[in-house]
């Protein structure tokens, strides 16, 4: 076995054009004019054909539709500012927004997305800590932000 090609005895490579012409027009060990010769055949290898997975339209639909409630509930009595009914309807659109994210969270991992500058599912990596506790960090301001503004209607 070849460790290198510090390893191998220097060859004379071939000088002139003929001299290689000639090398590549020799058939190589097991070939004949028709093909290649039966004991060096390689058995075939079935292949997957499936499409990668991916998700559907009857899965999204009813996330888009949850999320795009959810978000009119949240922000009509944010943005009209009604009377004590606005907080209760727009913390149930908080919910419903916040449901419908999650829900198409799990859509996406269960067809194999994940997000951006996180391990895939089936890679056997590790997770960045510094990466999750960005994402934490960004949907507990959210949060925040959205309680806080709920709160002030009252």
């Amino acid at each position: 076995m070849e460790a290198g090609p510090r390893d191998r005895e220097p060859t004379a490579a071939p000088d002139t054009r003929a001299e290689l012409s000639e090398d590549l027009q020799a058939d190589p060990p097991g070939l004949s004019p028709d093909g290649p010769e039966e004991q060096t055949a390689t058995p075939e290898v079935e292949v997957e054909l499936r499409p990668p997975r991916r998700l559907r339209i009857w899965q999204l639909a009813p996330i888009v539709i949850l999320a795009a409630v959810g978000s009119l509930m949240f922000a009509f009595p944010l943005a009209f500012g009604t009377a004590d009914v606005g907080a209760v309807v727009a913390m149930l659109g908080l919910l419903l927004s916040s449901c419908a994210a999650g829900w198409g969270m799990m859509a996406a991992r269960r067809v194999g997305h994940t997000w951006p500058g996180l391990a895939g599912r089936a890679s056997g990596e590790r997770q960045d800590w510094r990466v999750v506790a960005l994402y934490a960090v960004v949907a507990v301001a959210v949060v925040v932000l959205a309680i806080w503004r709920v709160a002030r209607l009252r």
